[in-house]
């Protein structure tokens, strides 16, 4: 009778400790609202979320581990998206810079802040039009998506703040500064084209 109740003992502690070490959550950090590439990480940006995130813990920030001094955010942090420590890094390591684009055009609904567009730009020619457009940027995140409109509403613009390599600045800011025309594909693919 003594053995049978110290096997039921043993077995319920058994139960209660595996059952409490699958509960175990841990604290970390959710941006309160999409978090720009550039963006430092502040109590403002973030939340605090309990979840269980078992063997994966490390790879996310942690409350414990406070939120990082001197690192940025080197891809977009979506909206309630935990935040992912390779998500990341020191200023020096961004390798896009977002460069506004005025376009005329509309755009998809799915054209939002973390997708991707390819840019097209037509250089004026000698004829006062435009040559043949070139791709000049495939698969360009966008930051940022702005609506704007005249003062009187006749005419509406979008600005998209696109992330741009250091290598193809140039080539962007020569285009912009001649007065090209320059026109934004939706890029469903993701990646650069």
């Amino acid at each position: 009778m003594l053995v049978g109740m110290l096997l039921v003992l043993a077995s319920v502690a058994g139960v209660i400790s595996l059952v409490g070490s699958a509960d175990r959550t841990t604290e970390v950090y959710a941006a309160r609202d999409s978090i720009a590439v550039g963006e430092k990480l502040t109590p403002d940006n973030v939340v605090r979320a309990k979840v269980r995130l078992g063997e994966t813990e490390e790879q996310y920030v942690t409350v414990e581990s406070g939120l990082p001094e001197g690192l940025v955010a080197v891809q977009r942090i979506g909206k309630n998206q935990l935040v992912p420590r390779e998500s990341l890094g020191k200023v020096d390591a961004l390798d896009r810079k977002p460069v506004a684009v005025t376009i005329g055009e509309s755009l998809p609904p799915q054209a939002v802040a973390g997708t991707r567009v390819d840019v097209w730009v037509a250089m004026p020619d000698a004829r006062n039009g435009f040559s043949e457009p070139k791709l000049l940027l495939p698969g360009a995140e966008i930051a940022q998506v702005t609506s704007e409109s005249t003062t009187l509403g006749s005419s509406r613009n979008t600005v998209l703040m696109v992330l741009v390599a250091d290598s193809q600045m140039p080539a962007l800011l020569g285009a912009q500064a001649n007065q090209a025309k320059i026109s934004v594909v939706w890029n469903p693919g993701g990646g650069a084209s």
